[in-house]
């Protein structure tokens, strides 16, 4: 089927070329013979020039401007274009002399059968080339743009199939990270036989489908983001016991607002991974606000400031993702005290 497409190419190719080079025969037999009744004799010395066309223009559209002129060798296209022109003024006008002998059989005797003259003649040939040159550039620079278009074109999907896969390589990060810590509290229960096992099971099991499934998505709904964020807070309550304490401020006005997945969560899992107990206590406070389409994120927890040097995986994953996702859309701020450490993060345009 290829092949077959490839033969018809070069035979629509073929046709075209036939059929331009027969309309240059006419403009000669035109140009040549206009005011003259002797068409019999005019039209034989127009094919006589007819060879001569041809070689000239294939020879500048298939060789020396594709060799010299688009490659930029400038002195050699000249050079070469002065040689051209030499050679080809001697091969024109042999065919204009053989031109006149062989067709003075078609001369009718009392008439002028050819009105333009040599230089005229030579000029109408070289205005043909002239004609054909231009046109195979215009062709070319029109194929050159089309080209770089699709090249473009090929950049752009390879870099948006990389941007993928990387942000796809960074949620996949996320995620053992974010169960480690889970199932690491529901094993210390399940070892003492604790009867909160099952409920953090079932919120674990919420997670999950979370994380395994909804993280595919664009965007989710920025409730449903908050509420898994809630099912994790409950699963460190749990493990934490009487050492956490944590204040949530919630205010969602408009319930249809939707964020990138697994978006607020790292925030939360790095203030309880990376989070001291100070006086006997891991204080941690959520605050959650959307005004309009601006989301306004905040996350505060005690830390001593000595033990802050590294934030964690999910940090630099959160940060990156918020780069791709967000762009200039939003500003990610961290503040560290001697006894606490706080990040505020603003998404501008979620609803765009």
């Amino acid at each position: 089927m290829k092949s077959n497409n490839i033969i018809l190419r070069y035979l629509l190719t073929i046709c075209s070329h036939l059929l331009f080079w027969v309309i240059i025969y006419y403009f000669y037999s035109y140009f040549l013979g206009y005011g003259s009744s002797n068409t019999e004799y005019v039209n034989q010395f127009s094919a006589f020039l007819m060879p001569v066309t041809i070689l000239i223009s294939y020879f500048l559209i298939y060789y020396l401007i594709p060799n010299y002129l688009l490659t930029k060798k400038y002195k050699y296209f000249i050079l070469y274009g002065i040689y051209t022109f030499i050679i080809s003024v001697y091969i024109i006008i042999l065919s204009i002399l053989y031109g006149l002998l062989y067709s003075e059989g078609y001369k009718e005797v009392g008439t002028v059968p050819l009105t333009k003259s040599l230089p005229f003649i030579i000029l109408g040939v070289y205005f043909v080339v002239l004609i054909i040159v231009s046109f195979s550039l215009i062709l070319q620079n029109y194929k050159s743009i089309v080209s770089n278009e699709n090249l473009k074109n090929k950049i752009l999907q390879t870099q948006l199939q990389i941007k993928n896969q990387e942000l796809r390589f960074l949620k996949m990060q996320i995620h053992p990270h974010f169960l480690f810590n889970s199932l690491n509290t529901i094993y210390g229960f399940a070892l003492n036989k604790k009867d909160e096992a099952p409920e953090m099971i079932l919120k674990l099991s919420n997670l999950l489908d979370y994380i395994l499934y909804q993280i595919e998505k664009p965007r989710v709904l920025l409730i449903d983001e908050i509420n898994h964020l809630l099912d994790y807070v409950s699963l460190e309550k749990m493990r934490f016991h009487d050492t956490l304490e944590v204040e949530t401020i919630i205010e969602v006005s408009n319930k249809n607002i939707q964020i990138a997945p697994m978006l607020l969560i790292p925030f939360v899992e790095n203030a309880f991974k990376h989070g001291d107990i100070i006086n006997g206590s891991l204080n941690v406070s959520i605050y959650i606000k959307t005004e309009g389409d601006i989301l306004i994120f905040e996350i505060e927890n005690t830390s001593i400031n000595e033990n802050t040097s590294e934030n964690g995986i999910g940090i630099d994953n959160i940060t990156k993702r918020l780069e791709m996702l967000y762009s200039n859309s939003y500003t990610l701020e961290n503040k560290q005290t001697a006894t606490s450490f706080k990040v505020i993060l603003t998404v501008n345009n979620l609803n765009n």
